[in-house]
């Protein structure tokens, strides 16, 4: 599969197994499940469209943009499975039985980022202005689910219920989104006035009134929400690096790299991989490449990423490669060594 690979950069060589998995994933519709038979997100979907993207593997990218296209709901959403729910079987692999669906804000969103990335990456304005009105309705619909306070709600079945909550990764990676499709409207001369508003209120709510989000409390083990307003963007440098350093020995290993959870004795590649994207944002270049090595290891024979490893029974834990999976260590190694303005999208303002 090495000669579908055609723009590749030298500082990606290593990782056409990653890439050639999510291809093998990859559906003849276009679609990218986490894995053969496994749940679908269009977040996850996205983000594997960009690391094919990023490896120059432009036809199997596009395809996966107009499966986002062809099954986009009339009002703007998409239903997102969440394969995370779903229990283990014989311990070691995720159940493929169908996951719970939502038509969360944070999935919905994200395909903004992953148009704009494909777009500086290609310089492909044509084929992207007919992924225009598919972004144009997702944030819009997302933008629909904002409350007075700024926060957005983390789906559109909460809204009015008890489960009503917003999600402070979630609103996080909304902010980076919605900073994207601002970024794209202006590029390709569209009029979204409500945007920018919008997101200033997100931002004053990561920022201002933390106590806004989460309010079960139960995001506070989860790393994610301990790195991803960093890696969003939505916090000052400065603001940033405390922010890491505040918890950075509830959640690394130095020697193995990120938890996924601070209970648990499991590192996640893709957790490992984003937080070393939000150190390159605050330009701790240094600590994010020593990260990124601590997974150098955890891959099959054929160099493919496993999910994670429990460093307590020193195994491969579940023994799955998800797409997604192989999407974050391209994307964080393109954000650490790429010189192009594409390779720096999730590290640094929108350009």
């Amino acid at each position: 599969m090495d000669d579908l690979f055609f723009h590749r950069s030298s500082h990606l060589v290593d990782l056409v197994a990653p890439a050639s998995r999510i291809l093998e994933i990859q559906h003849p519709s276009g679609r990218i499940a986490w894995f053969e038979d496994g749940a679908w997100d269009p977040w996850n979907h996205t983000e594997c469209a960009m690391a094919l993207t990023a490896m120059g593997a432009l036809d199997a990218a596009q395809r996966a943009f107009d499966h986002l296209l062809e099954t986009q709901r009339d009002d703007g959403a998409w239903l997102g499975e969440y394969g995370n729910s779903l229990p283990t079987v014989d311990r070691d692999y995720i159940s493929r039985e169908p996951a719970p669906a939502f038509l969360d804000s944070n999935f919905c969103a994200y395909p903004a980022v992953g148009v704009l990335h494909y777009l500086l990456a290609t310089g492909d304005e044509d084929r992207v202005r007919r992924w225009w009105p598919m972004v144009r309705m997702a944030i819009d619909f997302v933008c629909s689910l904002q409350r007075s306070d700024g926060t957005i709600s983390w789906a559109f079945e909460a809204v009015g219920t008890a489960d009503d909550d917003a999600l402070l990764a979630g609103n996080a990676s909304i902010a980076k989104s919605l900073e994207c499709a601002i970024s794209l409207a202006t590029r390709l001369g569209e009029a979204v006035p409500h945007w920018a508003p919008a997101r200033k209120a997100l931002i004053a709510a990561l920022r201002n009134t933390p106590e806004g989000f989460d309010k079960s409390r139960r995001g506070e083990r989860f790393a994610m929400d301990w790195y991803y307003p960093v890696l969003s963007g939505a916090l000052s440098p400065a603001a940033g690096r405390a922010r890491l350093r505040s918890r950075w020995k509830t959640f690394v290993d130095p020697q193995r790299g990120c938890r996924c959870v601070s209970d648990e004795p499991w590192v996640t590649v893709a957790e490992t991989c984003e937080l070393a994207m939000a150190l390159l944002s605050v330009d701790q270049r240094t600590d994010a490449a020593a990260l990124l090595e601590t997974v150098s290891s955890y891959r099959d024979d054929d160099g493919v990423y496993w999910m994670g490893w429990q460093y307590a029974e020193e195994t491969v834990w579940p023994r799955e490669t998800p797409g997604w999976t192989q999407a974050a260590i391209i994307l964080a190694t393109d954000a650490l060594y790429g010189t192009r303005t594409h390779s720096r999208l999730l590290i640094a303002p929108s350009p």
